[in-house]
């Protein structure tokens, strides 16, 4: 069962990255991101329940991450927005407003 658990989050993960380094859409980024924090999710919980049935570390931190995750989704949309209403646009290689 753990490895199940582990294929299945180092699987999401690395579709993570693999989205991230490829998206051109910043939605499509923050989609991404939040696959790669789900795998670490799944390895979390997997590793909590196969080393010490008894506590529930790892799902107590899967819990922090998510809140974390929403929070940060909450406001990724909100950049997002504000930049779409300002460039009509939200491809990443057209984002340039940080260059000198």
């Amino acid at each position: 069962m753990l490895e199940n658990s582990l294929i299945l989050g180092a699987y999401l993960f690395c579709l993570g990255i693999y989205g991230l380094t490829t998206s051109r859409n910043m939605i499509r980024a923050l989609m991404c991101l939040e696959l790669m924090l789900n795998g670490v999710n799944i390895n979390l919980v997997a590793f909590s329940s196969f080393l010490d049935p008894d506590k529930i570390r790892g799902q107590v931190f899967a819990i922090f991450i998510i809140a974390i995750a929403a929070a940060e989704a909450a406001i990724g949309l909100a950049i997002i927005l504000n930049i779409f209403r300002n460039r009509n646009s939200i491809r990443i290689d057209q984002f340039n407003l940080l260059k000198w």
